[in-house]
């Protein structure tokens, strides 16, 4: 969901019947109410207590909802295949979330980035110039940004590949798509139903029925 400042929170205070003392213990965190201009991407790492997996979309905090078991297994299979052909000069990141501009700071499922984007133990975000592929698994609650408006992003920051994957009864659908630099948008290469091989960005071989074993 998408923080929204609301005038009936932010307007003036009630009328209590006579004799009532008013309740003044905070019913939201301060961070929920933005500043004027819209939250920063580097104002992620400083917001008390906010909940793991806080996307900033537009200026906007995105939260996670809970995630189904297909989600989770489909994670783990692609981490774990993706880890096995990476390249030596390539890493596997899993939810961890990508600067890619002042406003925009999204979180893709599963990131392949660039082996020097690593800057230590407390690093919580990586460039857009680092990432190499950036995948996203949909949710039903997630379906607009993960169809659209992230993709977009995502090419609008030049990461060269993208994969979208979605859940069709209960088993995985790969959208592979690839960048055309001179649009800065995808074009789709290959829709994967039981197998993903592909030679870009390198050599990946990923069976979709291991889901099933897992």
């Amino acid at each position: 969901m998408t923080v929204e400042v609301r005038s009936d929170v932010m307007g003036d205070s009630p009328q209590l019947p006579e004799g009532e003392a008013m309740d003044t213990s905070p019913a939201l965190p301060n961070w929920v109410f933005p500043p004027p201009e819209g939250f920063t991407a580097a104002d992620l790492d400083h917001l008390p207590d906010l909940p793991a997996h806080t996307e900033l979309i537009d200026g906007s905090l995105v939260f996670v909802s809970p995630q189904a078991s297909f989600h989770t297994l489909l994670l783990f299979l692609l981490e774990k295949v993706l880890r096995d052909f990476a390249p030596a000069d390539l890493r596997v990141r899993r939810e961890m979330s990508v600067v890619l501009g002042p406003r925009q700071r999204p979180e893709p499922d599963i990131v392949v980035i660039h082996a020097q984007a690593e800057h230590g133990r407390d690093q919580t975000a990586y460039e857009a110039k680092d990432v190499v592929l950036a995948i996203e698994v949909v949710s039903p609650d997630s379906e607009e940004r993960d169809r659209k408006r992230k993709p977009q992003l995502y090419a609008e920051a030049a990461l060269p590949h993208f994969w979208r994957v979605e859940n069709q009864s209960g088993q995985p659908t790969v959208y592979v798509y690839e960048l055309d630099p001179a649009t800065r948008s995808y074009a789709l290469t290959g829709i994967y139903h039981d197998r993903v091989k592909v030679s870009v960005p390198f050599e990946i071989d990923i069976d979709l029925s291991e889901i099933d074993s897992l």
